[in-house]
């Protein structure tokens, strides 16, 4: 099955109320009464501006101008009550949206994770690591500070400017019109401005991904990197996205600037106005000092809150990018399921067939045909030259990718009918490159199991020779891996690999070059150990070395998608053929 095609996350955009309500139903919903705490408490914060406006009136007419000295201590203590409800409130809202926001980004990166592993392997194929990592971990955080941002936006600010404008209205209707007049004009502006953010952010996004990406190969390939003398390559490579990235992050603040300052613009104008209207009216005795320094102390307080919730729009396009790229994520559905009534699994060591089977990648036809059985508890090779679709087979059978046409079938069934953890719990794997976790030995074995006595453990160390090496550990089986089991050798990570399969028990068992990069020595041991592992088993081998399955009791011979003979070794050899060409071919190297 070819992966799929990706698809872009510029296709229609959807509405703030639309995207708000996603967050809401499927992550802030389980945070319903913390959030509505919050809420409260930020309303409650910026409400305090506007009563701290409307006793500057007072301060000025009754207490400096009139020297009314009840009136002093009035608005003496009234000032610092406020400020002592808006210290409280203030960190109460910061600490409950310090927790939401927790315990939701968390919630998403889950539910990304969960979701991710459900995805077929060719969805792993067209999006590399460090893409998905920076999908899970930066557009998560990005979410996650934008939504928090605006909601302390609605509810703070917008009741402080609320406030702050009806102060301003009690005050003077007139001198509030004029402040305000300019305000409708930012409507259009702010639209376009609202869309470039959008392409913008969108595009930084990508090049975030990009970026992680680059670091991914790079740490994962340190050491190829240094045995070609690739440093000054790589890290040229890393200099030109960096430069992508600073002009996508500027590009996109110089959108969310915009229109701050044009709100900074259309204030002064309004201010300008309210000053040679309202000056002449105070001149003139019709309004006091204290209703002009009132007036102006709440127009001033309502600009902070004023351009914040200009830049809400701005971060809302940023959230919205990051916001398309989860949904693209999330909307995925895998193809491979399992079927609404699985057969049970066979219990003991099955018949693996497959009959006529052909599977393509896009335009790249991989088996062709393949038909051969391998019989129940015994030992068959797949032999052949590279790409000759041997460890397709095995994808194949485990569904990790789905045959176009034919059937693979196990005990008679096709594999399609078994429930899909059924089926691969059937399956031990035991690859070239041996799987391991940056954790410890124990816990690489265990994988999370708790039902495992220390006699089963000691059975399963001895019999895949992981003894052998544990005294030479620091800290024996509790000595950590290493990432990507670096701090192993080849042949323990594979003994440790085969240790898992062991403890795993199951009644197939499927190896793949299994010994192909070992030295003699690890190879005998690693070999001994396999061949303990595959007693009882039905075992398919993958191997270059025919050395290696010279002994199985079936040999697969595999050429360009079709299995071109089958025997067991002596006679594949007595009847020629490309398995005797290969077996010449091989040992007449070895003897040079």
């Amino acid at each position: 099955m070819p992966p799929p095609t990706p698809t872009t996350h510029a296709g229609k955009q959807q509405s703030a109320t639309t995207l708000f309500w996603w967050l809401w139903r499927d992550y802030l919903r389980p945070q319903k009464w913390w959030l509505a705490g919050a809420i409260i408490l930020m309303m409650i914060e910026g409400s305090m501006l506007a009563l701290i406006s409307r006793l500057i009136q007072p301060m000025f007419d009754d207490v400096f101008t009139a020297g009314d000295r009840d009136a002093l201590y009035f608005v003496g203590f009234a000032i610092m009550t406020i400020f002592f409800v808006r210290a409280v409130t203030s960190a109460g809202q910061r600490i409950l949206m310090a927790l939401i926001k927790q315990l939701t980004a968390a919630a998403m990166r889950q539910h990304m994770l969960r979701h991710l592993m459900t995805l077929d392997s060719g969805f792993f194929q067209i999006h590399p690591p460090g893409q998905l990592i920076e999908r899970v971990q930066g557009d998560v955080n990005v979410i996650n500070s934008v939504w928090s941002s605006i909601l302390t936006a609605l509810a703070r600010d917008l009741i402080s400017l609320l406030g702050l404008l009806a102060v301003a209205i009690w005050i003077d209707w007139k001198w509030t019109l004029i402040a305000v007049v300019g305000i409708p004009l930012l409507i259009l502006p702010s639209l376009m401005v609202q869309a470039y953010i959008r392409r913008r952010a969108r595009n930084s996004r990508e090049i975030a991904g990009r970026i992680s990406t680059r670091l991914d190969e790079v740490f994962h390939g340190i050491n190829p990197i240094k045995l070609n003398a690739l440093e000054t390559y790589q890290a040229k490579r890393y200099d030109a996205l960096i430069r992508q990235g600073v002009d996508a992050e500027v590009r996109t603040s110089v959108g969310q600037a915009a229109v701050p300052a044009l709100i900074d613009i259309m204030t002064g104008i309004g201010f300008l106005g309210v000053m040679l209207y309202g000056g002449g009216e105070i001149i003139s005795g019709e309004k006091t000092n204290g209703e002009f320094m009132a007036f102006f102390t709440a127009m001033s307080l309502a600009f902070d809150p004023l351009r914040r919730l200009g830049l809400m729009s701005g971060q809302w396009q940023m959230a919205a990018a990051s916001v398309e790229r989860l949904q693209y994520v999330l909307n995925l559905k895998p193809t491979i399921l399992s079927p609404a009534q699985g057969k049970a699994a066979p219990s003991g060591a099955p018949q693996i067939a497959l009959d006529d089977l052909h599977l393509s990648y896009g335009d790249l036809p991989v088996l062709r045909g393949a038909s051969f059985t391998a019989a129940a508890g015994k030992t068959t090779a797949l032999v052949g030259a590279s790409g000759a679709g041997k460890s397709t087979i095995f994808n194949v059978l485990t569904r990790l990718v789905e045959g176009q046409q034919g059937t693979a079938s196990i005990d008679g069934a096709s594999i399609s009918d078994y429930d899909l953890a059924d089926l691969r719990g059937l399956f031990s794997v035991v690859t070239q490159d041996a799987a391991l976790f940056d954790e410890t030995l124990r816990d690489n074995i265990l994988l999370g199991r708790q039902d495992v006595s220390d006699a089963q453990l000691k059975a399963v160390l001895d019999s895949a020779h992981v003894t052998d090496f544990l005294p030479a550990l620091p800290n024996g089986l509790d000595s950590p891996a290493g990432p990507r089991g670096s701090n192993l050798s080849g042949g323990q990570r594979q003994r440790v690999a085969i240790a898992r399969a062991l403890l795993r028990d199951t009644p197939i068992l499927l190896l793949d070059e299994a010994t192909s990069a070992l030295d003699t020595k690890s190879e005998a041991i690693v070999q001994s150990a396999l061949e303990k592992l595959a007693t009882g088993r039905t075992t398919l081998v993958i191997a270059h070395r025919l050395s290696t399955v010279r002994n199985a009791d079936s040999i697969v011979v595999m050429d360009q998608g079709r299995v071109v003979d089958q025997g067991d070794h002596n006679t594949l050899i007595a009847r020629g053929g490309i398995y005797a060409d290969l077996h010449r071919l091989q040992f007449s190297q070895t003897e040079s």
